[in-house]
């Protein structure tokens, strides 16, 4: 059990007045609205219709025969999408996820000790770069404050670097990104605890010391700071940066899908602006993904890089 609770953990120096964020509009309503999660039986083809007809989001793509497809109804349209969805099995995930939000959305102070109390709530953006800060204070002999870039709006793309025995720069690297796709908070918290606990378990565990000593740690909570404050100031369900797109209003891309690496493979991406998977005008044309790239690319050269993960949230799954 005790090498599970490992794997388990296993799987920046700014002030508030250095975060920049957009001219604020209007905050978007998600009140009355449902999320429906609907049994595609052997009729997907019928219920992405529906879904396409009524032009409902949905939170993992297109159904497929025998899966399922969680959409969200507005409440315009919630009476159109039960008529047309009659017979199709649905499980109700968000009564209101207008409710839903604002029960997520109420952040604790933080007390300002960078301890596991910082885990019992979601926290402003802010405050993730304070707690950053503090643990770093409270491992100051083996740990700093780095950061990958800037953002579109500039703020520092922020992260914790931390190492064991041999000192910094001497070990192969592992590097966690999270919150590449800005509503997926979890990811944050995710990251943040993975360098929490390797920080504070280092000395009172031999599993965690060797891992520790064995490799030097690269962890960024947030890896896209515009769309991260975005969804915190204004709409909590935006998924990309906040780029503008030239001859569109649209705005952001989604930098997951702007790498260098087969970008210009068919499928799992949109060339539409609009898209929520947007993959960009070109490749690397999204000023996180350049400094995200070169910096791994700098940790490679340097020391190594033996492992790099994305955390991501919601589907279950393993990617390579």
């Amino acid at each position: 059990m005790k090498s599970l609770s490992i794997l388990t953990a296993l799987l920046g120096l700014a002030s508030a007045t250095a975060i920049r964020s957009e001219a604020r509009p209007q905050r978007t309503s998600y009140d009355g609205y449902k999320v429906l999660r609907v049994a595609a039986g052997d009729d997907a083809a019928k219920l992405n219709k529906i879904i396409a007809d009524l032009d409902l989001e949905t939170w993992k793509g297109a159904a497929k025969v025998g899966g399922h497809a969680d959409v969200v109804i507005p409440p315009s349209k919630l009476a159109a999408f039960n008529a047309q969805a009659e017979g199709f099995e649905t499980l109700t995930m968000h009564e209101d996820l207008g409710v839903s939000i604002a029960n997520e959305s109420g952040f604790q102070a933080y007390a300002g000790t960078a301890d596991q109390t910082w885990f019992n709530s979601y926290h402003a953006y802010a405050d993730h770069l304070t707690f950053l800060k503090d643990l770093v204070a409270a491992h100051p002999n083996q740990s700093e404050i780095v950061t990958s870039g800037t953002s579109v709006n500039g703020n520092a793309i922020t992260g914790i670097r931390f190492w064991g025995s041999a000192g910094k720069g001497v070990k192969p690297a592992i590097v966690f990104h999270g919150t590449v796709h800005a509503r997926e908070w979890i990811t944050t918290m995710v990251a943040e605890y993975q360098a929490w606990y390797l920080l504070n378990n280092y000395g009172s565990d031999a599993t965690v010391k060797s891992f520790v000593d064995k490799y030097e740690f690269y962890i960024f909570p947030v890896v896209n700071p515009d769309g991260f404050i975005y969804t915190q100031t204004t709409t909590r369900l935006w998924r990309k940066n906040r780029q503008a797109n030239s001859g569109s209003s649209c705005v952001g891309r989604d930098i997951n899908r702007n790498w260098p690496i087969q970008w210009s493979a068919s499928g799992g991406a949109s060339t539409s602006p609009c898209a929520e998977d947007y993959k960009g005008a070109k490749q690397s044309d999204a000023p996180e993904t350049t400094a995200l790239a070169a910096f791994l690319n700098k940790v490679k050269a340097a020391q190594g890089l033996k492992l790099y993960i994305d955390w991501h949230s919601y589907s279950q799954l393993f990617m390579s």
